[in-house]
């Protein structure tokens, strides 16, 4: 009998010479081993807790190595995008520090006469001396010219660089309080005068003056505390767990029924990409299109390619001139979809897609062979009444959402519109929904001319003062913002977009009154967003900023005007045909 085999050795782990050294089996079998020492970390916490305010200082002059020092702490500071926005300018001059001083103090005389006369006695009672005092001044400047979206991470929270700042601002002080100098911060400034103190640039913002030198008190407390101004609240009190609880019974954050795919589906989906013989994102929007189709198992996996859900409606405001077309052109078209020969039904059949024409109001009376859905309440015409009743905005997302149910079950749902003159509520809603102003949300609109795009506008404006004067705060609720400025078909379209997400289907959108419909649906139902496409970007001006609220980049951009959902059957197409190329692919090992 021969001997086994000794096992193989273990062989010794590439350790970068650079960067991070650790290794995954380190760092599972302690979590944390990265903590300093016990007596560093107590350190650390004695001087977070011995961090204050100070207001007098002793006149001895700091010396540069010390305040590199401190410096050199603030400049380590963390910074949104690794921006590092902070500016210090070191002010020494005795006659600048004087200057300042004069500045702060006629704004303290300013902002105590605002208050009320306790309030005011107590504010002039602090001591400013130290902008005199202290042999060092230090204004914190915030770099602002780079635009916000050339930073990561500025464009979403504009004011990233101004917080950012602030952490510098604060590691100065706890370096300082380290040393054993003292700091205060003073913004009692006009801050155009104290930029122009130091000669700050057009595009540097100041965060305040910062007075530093060897404190002439040992406060065992904060100042404002002690000088009975405020007291420090109890950490109870401003930690919050999980969400912000509702306040003397006001409302909570909307509930959600729905869920978007889970983190699972959506890693098996991009795991599965990446096994394929072509580059990631090889189809740049087309395949975060795919990734989101094959994440809800709908079009790629259903009993077929999916349903165009058409709905069309007449709208009272066309009334005052809104619309190139008369209204009737509504009835015509829907007639030609429900016989098969509208643009819009053409163009779904040519995708593949089932087309489900339904009335939402045309006038003449119920259309022959279409999906009833119309409204049974008085219907206004934005300017003066309401556009629908409540109970019929309740009862159309109701019914859509009994539709975008039944169509998300068979495959992706596209959505498509028709109605002349919805342009105009379109229009309204987006700048309820979005807060642009009325001048960037209003367009021309198929086939009009100047005279009625001024007649849009006075239109769009008039009914937006009515909303706001007649339902006050709550021409923020989604339903009442629907009721007021909205058509029967954006109403039911948004329900169909909560049916299909129910169903978890993936919904192709159209132009402006179907994204509208979908960003009222996202805004009932948050979870909606994971299930939404966008078709296209159409020409109406408030459309980019709807998808932009959506989150969505476009798949066409070709300038299309046809409504009906020609655009998003279009879109359907390619997404569709993208789903089986990438299913085709050869598999990598």
């Amino acid at each position: 009998m021969t001997d086994a085999p000794d096992p193989a050795p273990g062989w010794a782990r590439p350790v970068p010479v650079v960067g991070d050294s650790s290794s995954a089996r380190d760092r599972a079998a302690d979590p944390r081993a990265w903590a300093f020492p016990p007596a560093d970390r107590d350190a650390l916490y004695r001087i977070v807790g011995a961090r204050r305010d100070i207001r007098r200082f002793r006149p001895d002059p700091v010396d540069r190595e010390t305040l590199e020092r401190v410096l050199a702490a603030a400049h380590a500071a963390p910074s949104v995008g690794h921006s590092q926005p902070w500016r210090f300018v070191v002010v020494t001059d005795p006659a600048v520090r004087e200057r300042a001083g004069f500045l702060a103090d006629r704004e303290r005389q300013a902002q105590a006469a605002r208050l009320d006369p306790e309030s005011g006695r107590r504010l002039l009672d602090l001591q400013l001396e130290g902008l005199r005092e202290a042999p060092v001044g230090v204004v914190m400047g915030c770099d602002r010219r780079v635009p916000a979206a050339g930073v990561l991470g500025r464009a979403t929270f504009g004011d990233a660089d101004l917080w950012s700042c602030a952490c510098a601002i604060e590691n100065l002080w706890l370096a300082a309080r380290a040393e054993g100098l003292g700091l205060g911060w003073v913004t009692l400034f006009r801050p155009a005068e104290l930029a122009a103190l130091v000669g700050l640039p057009d595009g540097i913002s100041t965060l305040g003056w910062l007075c530093l030198g060897w404190p002439d008190e040992r406060p065992p407390e904060p100042g404002l505390q002690r000088a009975g101004w405020s007291r420090r609240a109890p950490l109870a009190d401003v930690v919050v767990d999980e969400r912000w609880p509702a306040v003397d019974g006001g409302p909570t954050a909307p509930g959600s029924r729905l869920r978007a795919p889970g983190p699972a589906s959506v890693v098996r989906v991009r795991d599965e990409a990446d096994r394929r013989l072509t580059p990631p994102g090889s189809l740049g929007v087309l395949d975060r299109a795919v990734d989101r189709v094959l994440a809800l198992a709908g079009a790629a996996s259903g009993a077929g390619p999916g349903t165009l859900l058409l709905a069309g409606a007449d709208h009272p405001v066309t009334s005052y001139g809104i619309s190139a077309y008369d209204p009737s052109v509504t009835r015509e078209v829907l007639t030609a979809a429900v016989a098969g020969q509208a643009a819009g039904v053409v163009a779904a059949a040519t995708a593949g897609l089932t087309a489900i024409v339904i009335d939402a109001g045309c006038s003449g009376g119920p259309l022959a062979g279409a999906v009833a859905g119309r409204p049974t309440g008085p219907r206004g015409d934005l300017v003066r009444t309401d556009a629908l009743t409540r109970p019929d905005v309740e009862r159309l997302i109701a019914h859509g959402r009994r539709l975008g149910r039944r169509a998300g079950a068979r495959g992706l749902v596209a959505l498509g519109e028709v109605g002349v003159g919805n342009t105009t509520p379109a229009a309204a809603l987006a700048v309820a929904l979005t807060g642009l102003s009325v001048a960037e949300a209003v367009g021309l609109g198929a086939g009009a001319d100047h005279d009625i795009l001024d007649r849009k506008l006075d239109v769009v404006a008039r009914a937006l003062d009515r909303t706001h004067a007649e339902h006050g705060v709550a021409s923020r609720d989604p339903l009442t913002v629907l009721g007021a400025l909205g058509g029967p078909e954006i109403a039911l379209l948004t329900g169909c977009v909560l049916g299909a997400a129910e169903s978890h289907a993936p919904v192709m959108l159209d132009g402006l009154a179907t994204s509208v419909a979908a960003l009222l649906a996202v805004q009932l139902e948050s979870a909606v967003a994971a299930h939404l496409i966008a078709g296209h970007r159409s020409r109406e001006p408030a459309h980019p900023a709807v998808l932009i609220a959506l989150g969505l980049e476009p798949i066409l951009d070709l300038r299309i005007r046809a409504g009906e959902g020609v655009a998003a059957c279009l879109a359907t197409r390619l997404v569709l045909d993208a789903v089986r190329i990438r299913e085709l692919t050869a598999t990598t090992r």
